[in-house]
């Protein structure tokens, strides 16, 4: 992130205890815990190399300071890509229904399945991969975001990553975690291969300048550019990382707000791909699951390491040794996510918040802005060349009393650009657009 420098966070260069494979043998170390402890233990020294907090929580605490300085601003968030309409009703009776019952003796459950429960991971691929995928190799889980956590644990710590620039924060900062990449080098880290992604190529990386690696992760429709990786893109790709016997973790959090018929909601449309990739979802942003936490991760049989042995036994064995298997009244929720009722209040949600991308990428277009996405996912990417995106995002909530999301968070490739999110009430998307308009209108 622009404004988020080692210097910024009191951090200096320190050697590298564990050394990863082709990288620089130097760490950052934050150097701002100096109190005496009792403890003997040294910490991970990986965790000295991210630069400051994570992205969001971030912007929340600079969200925090303007309230503050004026408490009386109506803030508007188009920042974190959170939900914020009402659990749909049949999905939130099946829960209710599911949690009613565990007071029951006839209705109580205790432990389940950390694969996650039969008739879920039936319907899941039923719904989602007919013909392409097994029940058995659908894993549930509390979210894509976790899934990611634990995929980079099974990987190991001697792995070559690259992902999408920008992407969602999470591929690269795991990987930092993981001690496989060098220390920050003021734009991005050394030892991560970035693929850029940008509106001069499509918003899809130039494979032919892309590094080998052992593990890519790509997002379509991509956080937070919104752009959605078409066929003929996709198919590139997976041969790709086949050429290159690389593992592709896909990620397909917003594929249900595809329009375009050219562009797959799933990975294993592509031939070819159940030998090469891993694919995770999730229902946060379908059902309005942020907080009730329920997701998916699809791991094929076919998929084997170097050496032969299974990555699905492995995940099988990451499953079971690292998690106690989803929330039953959770998984309730799910199945009934797939139930006719359920799919049909879905994808009105779904609707509800393309409608908001609309309104929002109408609006800046017609200010004249460079603005991409808001069709094939909730994601408006806007344009402000020759500013750093760290002060748009503080031009924007001192101006306008709105938070959005800086692009350099995201990525070197993201300087320059805000996301704009489209989750959002209707009143108050309809309120951000005055207020954008009021502003940026007459420039």
């Amino acid at each position: 992130m622009a404004l988020l420098t080692k210097q910024s966070v009191g951090c200096t260069a320190a050697p590298l205890r564990h050394k990863p494979q082709r990288l620089p043998s130097v760490a950052v170390r934050c150097a701002a815990a100096t109190e005496q402890s009792v403890l003997k233990v040294s910490r991970n020294e990986n965790f000295g190399k991210l630069q400051a907090g994570y992205l969001f929580p971030e912007i929340a605490r600079r969200r925090r300071a303007h309230q503050e300085a004026h408490p009386d601003a109506q803030i508007i968030s188009l920042g974190i890509g959170d939900t914020t309409e009402p659990l749909p009703q049949y999905i939130a009776d099946a829960m209710a229904k599911a949690a009613a019952g565990l007071g029951t003796r006839e209705g109580y459950s205790g432990y389940g399945a950390e694969q996650g429960q039969g008739a879920l991971r039936e319907a899941l691929a039923s719904t989602f991969y007919p013909g392409m995928v097994a029940a058995d190799e659908v894993f549930v889980s509390d979210g894509s975001k976790c899934d990611i956590s634990r995929l980079q644990v099974m990987f190991g710590a001697d792995k070559s990553i690259a992902a999408q620039d920008p992407s969602y924060p999470v591929y690269v900062d795991t990987t930092v975690m993981m001690g496989n990449t060098g220390t920050h080098n003021g734009t991005g880290f050394d030892g991560i291969e970035y693929m850029v992604c940008t509106p001069e190529n499509n918003f899809f990386p130039d494979l032919a300048k892309t590094k080998r690696t052992d593990i890519i992760f790509f997002c379509s429709p991509n956080n937070p550019t919104g752009a959605a990786a078409t066929r003929g893109q996709l198919k590139q790709l997976v041969k790709f990382a086949r050429d290159n016997g690389s593992l592709l973790v896909y990620d397909a959090a917003y594929a249900l707000y595809i329009s375009n018929p050219d562009c797959p909601k799933t990975i294993y449309e592509i031939e070819g791909a159940d030998e090469i990739a891993i694919e995770t979802c999730s229902f946060s942003k379908y059902a309005g699951f942020t907080g009730v936490r329920l997701g998916w991760t699809v791991v094929p049989k076919k998929l084997r390491y170097a050496d032969g042995s299974s990555v699905h036994a492995d995940w099988n064995r990451m499953m079971t040794t690292c998690f106690n298997g989803a929330s039953n009244i959770v998984q309730a929720g799910g199945l009934a996510c797939l139930q006719p009722e359920g799919l049909k209040e879905m994808y009105g949600l779904i609707n509800f918040y393309k409608e908001n991308a609309t309104i929002l990428k109408n609006t800046f277009q017609e200010m004249g802005f460079s603005v991409y996405g808001g069709e094939d996912a909730p994601y408006v990417w806007v344009g402000f060349p020759g500013k750093p995106s760290w002060d748009v995002f503080a031009e924007i909530l001192e101006k306008c009393n709105i938070v959005t999301t800086p692009g350099s968070g995201f990525g070197p490739a993201g300087e320059g650009f805000v996301r704009a999110s489209a989750f959002g009430s209707r009143d108050n998307i309809m309120e951000a657009v005055r207020r954008f308009k009021e502003v940026y209108g007459k420039q």
